[in-house]
This record gives C-alpha cells, sequence and structure tokens, in this order.
C-alpha cells in the first residue's frame, strides 16, 4: 500500500511539474505581443493535451505495445525534450528582458522570445540526429597484474540501449554489427539493455546471437530491467548465448569477471557482503560488471582492478547532463580512478524518455588493455 501511494505521489508531482512548465512557456509567449493577435484558444488546448502526453504514453506502454502506441510515445517523448530546452529559452528571455529594462534599452520582449524558442527547437532537433549517432570509443587500459595473455587483447562495453517503444531489435542489431566489426576478445553489458515497457523480450534479444567473443559475452541487470519481475528479461537474454552475471565470477583465460546486479548495488553493507562472498583473488587481476558507479569505494574496499558501468547517460542533455556530474562527480562519465581502482563509466548507447543527446553521446566502448 506504501508503495502503491508512493508511485501516486510521484506521478501527481510529476505530471504537475509539467503542468507549470507548459504554463510557464505559454504565459512568456503570450507576454507583451506587442501588437500580435493573442493565440486562439485551440493553442492553450494543445499545450494542455501535450502537458499530459508523456505520462499518458508511459503508463499505456507499461502494459500495451503496438505500432500506434509506439508512434504517440516517440512523439511525446520527443515534445519532452523541447519542453526541457523551451523552458529555459522562456526563463532565459525574461533575464534578457530584465536586462536591457535596467540598461534603459528598448528591445521587443516578443522578438526575444521568438528567437530564443527558435533556437530551442534548433536545439532538440540536433539532439534527436545525436541521439542516433553511435560514436566508437577506443580506451587504453593498463592494469596491474594483468595476464600475459591479455595483454593487447580489447574488450567492448555497452550499455543502456533502453529497447522498448522508442527503440527495438532493429536497433540492437545495428549496434551488434558495429561491436562484431571491432572482434573483441569478450564483451560487457552493463544493464538496461530494456527500457521497462512492454516488449517482446525474447524477440528484441534475438539480435545478440549474433554477438560473439572468443572469451565470451556478460550481462547483469540493471534498474530498468529490475522495476518488477526481471525473470522475462534475463531468460530472454540467456537464451540468446549471452552469460547472465548474479553476485558471481567466472575466469577468462586468467582475468576474473565478476557481476552483481543493480539490486544488490543499493546499499554499502549489502553489496559489501556479496563482494565477500565472490571473493575475488586480490593478488590477481579483476573486472566487476555494475551497472551504476553508485559505490565504487566498496569495490575499491574488496580488492576490484576495473569496474565497469552504465546507468548516467551522462544526463543526456543540459541542464541534466550537469545534475549527472553533481550527483556522480568524477564518476559520472569516461575513465577515472579511485584508490587503486579504475572505474570506467559509459554514456550508453541508447537514450530514456526524450530521444535527444545534446553534450553526451552514445557510444560503443573498445578497452584496450596495455
Amino acid at each position: 500500500m506504501k508503495i502503491r501511494a508512493g508511485i501516486l505521489g510521484f506521478i501527481a508531482v510529476f505530471q504537475s511539474v509539467l503542468f507549470l512548465t507548459h504554463f510557464f512557456i505559454f504565459e512568456t509567449w503570450t507576454a507583451l505581443p506587442a501588437g500580435n493577435d493573442p493565440p486562439p484558444a485551440w493553442f492553450a488546448l494543445s499545450l494542455i493535451l501535450l502537458s499530459v502526453s508523456f505520462l499518458a504514453a508511459s503508463l499505456l506502454a507499461l502494459r500495451y505495445t503496438n505500432a500506434l502506441l509506439r508512434v504517440f510515445y516517440r512523439i511525446s517523448a520527443v515534445w519532452l525534450g523541447l519542453v526541457s530546452f523551451l523552458s529555459f529559452a522562456a526563463a532565459l528571455s525574461w533575464v534578457i528582458f530584465g536586462a536591457v529594462r535596467l540598461a534603459g534599452l528598448n528591445v521587443s520582449f516578443h522578438l526575444t522570445v521568438e528567437v530564443l524558442y527558435g533556437a530551442a527547437a534548433l536545439m532538440a532537433l540536433c539532439g534527436v540526429i545525436n541521439a542516433g549517432w553511435t560514436r566508437v570509443r577506443r580506451i587504453p587500459i593498463k592494469l596491474d597484474r594483468l595476464p600475459e595473455a591479455w595483454r593487447g587483447r580489447q574488450a567492448a562495453l555497452i550499455s543502456d540501449l533502453h529497447l522498448g517503444h522508442v527503440r527495438n531489435g532493429s536497433f540492437l542489431q545495428r549496434i551488434v554489427k558495429k561491436v562484431m566489426k571491432a572482434k573483441p576478445e569478450i564483451v560487457f553489458i552493463a544493464g538496461d539493455l530494456y527500457d521497462g515497457t512492454t516488449i517482446d523480450a525474447r524477440k528484441a534479444a534475438e539480435p545478440l546471437r549474433e554477438l560473439r567473443a572468443p572469451q565470451g559475452v556478460y550481462f547483469v541487470a540493471g534498474n530498468h530491467e529490475q522495476f518488477g519481475d526481471d525473470s522475462k528479461y534475463l531468460q530472454a537474454i540467456a537464451a540468446a548465448g549471452v552469460r547472465v552475471l548474479h553476485n558471481e565470477k567466472v575466469e577468462a583465460d586468467g582475468l576474473q569477471i565478476a557481476g552483481v546486479p543493480y539490486n544488490h548495488t543499493t546499499r554499502d553493507e549489502h553489496l559489501r557482503a556479496v563482494l565477500q562472498q565472490i571473493a575475488v583473488d586480490q593478488n590477481r587481476a579483476s573486472v566487476l560488471l555494475v551497472h551504476a558507479p553508485d559505490r565504487p569505494h566498496i569495490a575499491e574496499q574488496a580488492g576490484i582492478s576495473l569496474q565497469l558501468s552504465g546507468h548516467t547517460h551522462l544526463g543526456q542533455f543540459y541542464p541534466w547532463s550537469w545534475m549527472a556530474k553533481r550527483i556522480y562527480r568524477q564518476f559520472a562519465y569516461g575513465l577515472s580512478r579511485i584508490g587503486r581502482m579504475q572505474i570506467y563509466t559509459s554514456s550508453g548507447v541508447g537514450t530514456w524518455g526524450p530521444p535527444l543527446r545534446l553534450g553526451s553521446n552514445p557510444e560503443i566502448v573498445l578497452l584496450q588493455f596495455v
């Protein structure tokens, strides 16, 4: 009952924020029109409908999937991203208006709004285009006590594909082809392969059958797989030939590979106990696959050499990229170090919510062991 009340509370707060944001954008557009006719009633009504579109599409996507719903979800998700840019354009318009008034200048407020809203729309378009352009990023990694057999080999890391109503199996197929072109020795999938919306999990995972590597392909569950029962997702991934790691360690030609799913990494004490149970040999190199870079200090204390994560998306676009850096600090993106352990956090391949990226790029990471 408490969980249900919490969900309903979150929905109410989220929708209230969207209503207020749309109202602010509308009021800024209609303020000081400089002789222009006020927008017709249908314009305001359209904004009201658009303000509930993403939440409505998301709730429907949790239970249903069909071509019409997928189109509705994509349009509402893109609109949500555009609203984010428009809200900042509206705020900047008022800042400029106040500044020019204080300076004694006479600048058309509505012209300022038109220019900034146009710039916001252009930024959203660039974000949509950029989100579909997956880069291949090559990162040299030097690990202490790395087995001699691994010197010069490379590992591929992908995360956060978010297969669902925006992206599906055909998107995964294109990513798999890019990964296989690099011929990695091993492949890591750091969670959130699925978005958590209703989808034919087995059909979407079929392209994983073509993802082959001499030392194996490994997956750990992310938070989106574990919103509810994760068994349908994990079974689909395993059926496609991928090794799902669940609080365990495997050996790959002398390199220790450990994996912990997201719901076992949310508390310090629990993650510490899990890693103690896994018991990596601290005298040999090891790789820990976890979805989120939330508790790297726990992994470092357990003697892990390299942690691989995703989850942050580097915020996807401003201002969320700034918030991601505030939350995760140096672990928000890229290669960093804590004590004796290195950690690479990928910005991911797909997107959640708005299919936009501006200031972050979708990536496939190739880790070159040197």
